[in-house]
């Protein structure tokens, strides 16, 4: 049985909560929102791949 990866976790859930506020900013028609939420998506999207290539390379993964 695989082990759950809470961390990876943690980033995955950010980036979907990320994605959902980009089409809540689009809805609202809030340029700064929809702005806002992609750059929050790429640095939390960037930290996963990070903190994953971390782990693989510590065997960890």
């Amino acid at each position: 049985m695989k082990q759950i990866k809470w961390v990876l976790l943690v980033y995955a859930i950010l980036s979907a909560f990320c994605m959902m506020g980009i089409g809540v900013a689009i809805g609202e028609r809030s340029i700064i929102g929809g702005i806002s939420c992609i750059v929050l998506l790429v640095l939390v999207m960037g930290f996963g791949f990070k903190t994953k290539k971390k782990m693989r390379e510590n065997g960890q993964l």
